[in-house]
């Protein structure tokens, strides 16, 4: 199934000098870059990267205070209000430095983008994917630090999520449509008849 996600190469990949490796797991599965650019991101942008209904706070509070159980922590703030303070840390540090914005076109190219990436905090992700390869970080580490955890690359988690991401950071007019040279390889048949 053809869909495309959106992928957010953080400021330390940039920092660090490995963005052509980021890049490269992505693009070595077949996957098409159908826009990229780099950019130090406007404050609302930022803001808007980061959803701000409740809902979405309400379960980002709900999953810090998982973790804070888990290191036998106990949590008196409500769940909504620790969901703000993290998005604010999140929206900070992503004004912190310059970022590189990435469309990916593919079949299954969220869910294929979601398995390179890892798992969200790098201490759990599994060697081979690039925040198991790239990154030490843990909840722990950026709890005791009062920091969001530094995990090198976003990536939708959602075909809709995509879509509102890329409508964020992108016009329609800087996607490219085109065939890589490999399409009808990794593809098989007459891929364009059946694009969408």
């Amino acid at each position: 199934m053809m869909e495309r996600t959106f992928i957010l190469i953080k400021t330390e990949a940039v920092q660090r000098g490995i963005m052509g490796q980021v890049l490269e797991r992505f693009e070595r599965t077949g996957l098409r870059i159908a826009a990229m650019k780099m950019v130090w991101p406007t404050k609302e942008i930022a803001q808007e990267h980061y959803p701000n209904d409740e809902a979405w706070m309400k379960a980002v509070g709900n999953k810090t205070i998982e973790g804070y159980r888990r290191q036998g922590k106990d949590v008196k703030e409500e769940p909504v209000d620790i969901g703000k303070r993290i998005k604010q840390m999140l929206v900070d540090y992503l004004l912190s430095g310059p970022v590189v914005a990435i469309v990916m076109e593919g079949n299954h190219a969220v869910e294929l983008v979601r398995k390179i990436v890892g798992s969200t905090e790098p201490l759990q992700a599994q060697p081979g994917t690039i925040r198991g390869d790239f990154t030490k970080d843990s909840y722990s580490i950026a709890d005791l630090m009062e920091r969001p955890v530094r995990n090198i690359v976003h990536a939708s988690s959602e075909k809709e999520e995509a879509e509102r991401e890329i409508r964020i950071w992108f016009s329609e007019s800087e996607i490219i449509d085109y065939d890589r040279a490999d399409t009808h390889v990794l593809m098989g048949g007459n891929y364009k008849k059946h694009r969408d």
